[in-house]
C-alpha cells in the first residue's frame, strides 16, 4: 500500500530509505520540541499547553505536505518568528499571547490567499536578493541577541548598553560550552547536533543541582491554549503592523526553503518548474493556520529537511515518518519541560548563524546594495524590531538608488514595501 500511495518505484527508493530519511530529519530539528515551548511560554502561554501545540502542528503540517503534497521535508514552528511572537509582539508591544495568535492566524490566511493567486510569483521576483538576504540576516541577528540574553552571555549595562555576562556562573559557562560543542558536532556531520548538545548540557545541569528533572514520561497534557485566539485588537495599527511581518517574513522564509530544497529533493522538472511547489507552499500555510488554533507561532518548511535527503528520502513518506516521531514525543513533556534554558539558549545562538550564512549572496562591492543590508542586519537586533529593519531597509535601498539614478529601475514591489514601511513608521510615532 504505501508503495503505490506514495509512487516509491516511481521515484527509486523504497520504504525502509523513506523511514530512515524520516528519522534522520527528525533528528536535525527534535530541538524545537524544547525550544519552541520554552519561548512560547516566556509569552505566558503554559508550557506544556506550547508543547502540545508544537508537536501537534509539527505532525500535522509534515502530513499535510507528505500526504497532499508529496514533499519528503518536515514542517514545524519556525526559529526567528516564535521568538518575534514572544518576545516583541507580546512581551514588547504588550498584545496578549492570544491577541498574538489571532495575528498569526490572520497573516496566515493572508499568506493561504496569496499563494492561490499569480501575485506570489510577482512578489518573489520584485524583491531584490540582497534585501532578502538581508531581511534573513537581520533576523539571525534577532536570535542572536535573544540567544545570548537568555544564555546570560551578555546583559544590560548603563555605560554601554550591553555587556558581558558573568562567567563565574555555572549556567553562563554551560551555555558557552553547548554552543561550542554544538557547532562542533554539526561541522563533524553529526545528525541531531543540536538536540544531542541540548541533552548533553542538560544533563551536566541536572547532575550539578542547576536545574532538577521533573520526570520523563506521562500521558499527553491537555492543549489548553487551543482556540484561544482573540480578535479583539485587530483593528488596531499595532495589529495589522504585527500581521505585516509575519506575512513578510513567513513569505520570503517558506518561499526561499522550499525552492532551496527541491534541487536535492530532486523536485526540479527539465524544463525548471518545481513539481508541486504550489500544494508545497499551501501545505506549508495551512500547517501556520492550524498552528495558530492550537497554539503556537507561524511554522514553516526546516532547511534541516536536508538529513534525509542526504539519507534518501524522496517522497512523502519521510514527511510522514517525522510527523509519527513528532506524535511519539507527546509522553515525554515531563522530560522537555525539565530542560533549562541554558541548555536551550545556545540553540538560538547556533541557528543564527545559518541565517547569516545568506550575506554571502551580497554583493559588498556595491554599496548601493550592501548599505541596505547594513541597515537591515543592524537595525533588527538593536531595536529589537523586526519591522524596522525592514522598513528602514528598504527607505535606505530606494535611496541610494535613487541617488545612483536607478530609481526607474526599481521593481513596484520595493515600492511598495516602502510605502508600507512609511504608513507602519507614521502609525508607530503617532
Amino acid at each position: 500500500m504505501l508503495q503505490k500511495f506514495f509512487k516509491l518505484d516511481e521515484n527509486n527508493t523504497t520504504a525502509r530509505i523513506e523511514i530512515i530519511a524520516g528519522i534522520s530529519t527528525f533528528f536535525t530539528l527534535a530541538f524545537i520540541i524544547a525550544v519552541n515551548p520554552a519561548i512560547l511560554s516566556d509569552a505566558g502561554i503554559d508550557f506544556a499547553a506550547g508543547f502540545v501545540a508544537t508537536i501537534m502542528a509539527s505532525a500535522l503540517g509534515c502530513f499535510i505536505i507528505g500526504i497532499w503534497a508529496g514533499w519528503p521535508v518536515a514542517i514545524a514552528p519556525g526559529m526567528g518568528l516564535n521568538a518575534y511572537f514572544a518576545y516583541v509582539v507580546v512581551l514588547g508591544h504588550g498584545f496578549s499571547w492570544q491577541q498574538a495568535l489571532a495575528a498569526v492566524f490572520v497573516s496566515s490566511v493572508l499568506f493561504f490567499l496569496f499563494s492561490l493567486s499569480k501575485a506570489r510569483s510577482w512578489l518573489i521576483l520584485s524583491i531584490p536578493k540582497s534585501l532578502q538576504a538581508g531581511i534573513t540576516a537581520g533576523i539571525g541577528m534577532f536570535l542572536a541577541m535573544i540567544g545570548l540574553t537568555s544564555a546570560g552571555i551578555i546583559v544590560d549595562n548603563p555605560d554601554t548598553l550591553i555587556g558581558i555576562g558573568d562567567f563565574t556562573q555555572a549556567p553562563v559557562l554551560l551555555s558557552f560550552i553547548g554552543l561550542i560543542f554544538m557547532a562542533g558536532l554539526s561541522y563533524r556531520g553529526l545528525t541531531g547536533a543540536i538536540l544531542l548538545s541540548i541533552l548533553v548540557i542538560s544533563a551536566i545541569g541536572w547532575s550539578m543541582g542547576l536545574a532538577d528533572i521533573g520526570g520523563i514520561a506521562s500521558m499527553p497534557p491537555i492543549a489548553t491554549a487551543a482556540f484561544s485566539l482573540d480578535f479583539s485588537a485587530i483593528a488596531s495599527a499595532g495589529f495589522l503592523s504585527v500581521v505585516f511581518v509575519m506575512f513578510f517574513v513567513d513569505f520570503f522564509d517558506t518561499t526561499g526553503t522550499l525552492t532551496a530544497i527541491a534541487e536535492p529533493a530532486k523536485l526540479r522538472q527539465p524544463d525548471g518548474t518545481i513539481k508541486n511547489l504550489d500544494k508545497a507552499v499551501l501545505a506549508d500555510t495551512s500547517a501556520s493556520i492550524f498552528g495558530s488554533l492550537l497554539g503556537t507561532s507561524n511554522m514553516t518548511t526546516y532547511l534541516e529537511s536536508a538529513a534525509g535527503l542526504k539519507a534518501g528520502g524522496r517522497t512523502g513518506l519521510t514527511a510522514v515518518t517525522v510527523g509519527v516521531l513528532f506524535l511519539s514525543c507527546l509522553f515525554f513533556e515531563p522530560f522537555f519541560a525539565s530542560i533549562p534554558s541554558f541548555a536551550t539558549a545556545p540553540a538560538l545562538i547556533f541557528v543564527a548563524a545559518a541565517f547569516l550564512s545568506s550575506l554571502k549572496n551580497v554583493n559588498w562591492d556595491d554599496m548601493s546594495e550592501a548599505l541596505p543590508v547594513l541597515v537591515i542586519v543592524l537595525i533588527m537586533p538593536l531595536t529589537f524590531s523586526i519591522a524596522a529593519g525592514i522598513a528602514f531597509g528598504f527607505f535606505a535601498y530606494v535611496g541610494m538608488k535613487t541617488l545612483a539614478g536607478e530609481h526607474k529601475q526599481l521593481p513596484t514591489g520595493v515600492w511598495l514595501i516602502s510605502a508600507f514601511g512609511l504608513i507602519w513608521l507614521i502609525l508607530s510615532t503617532l
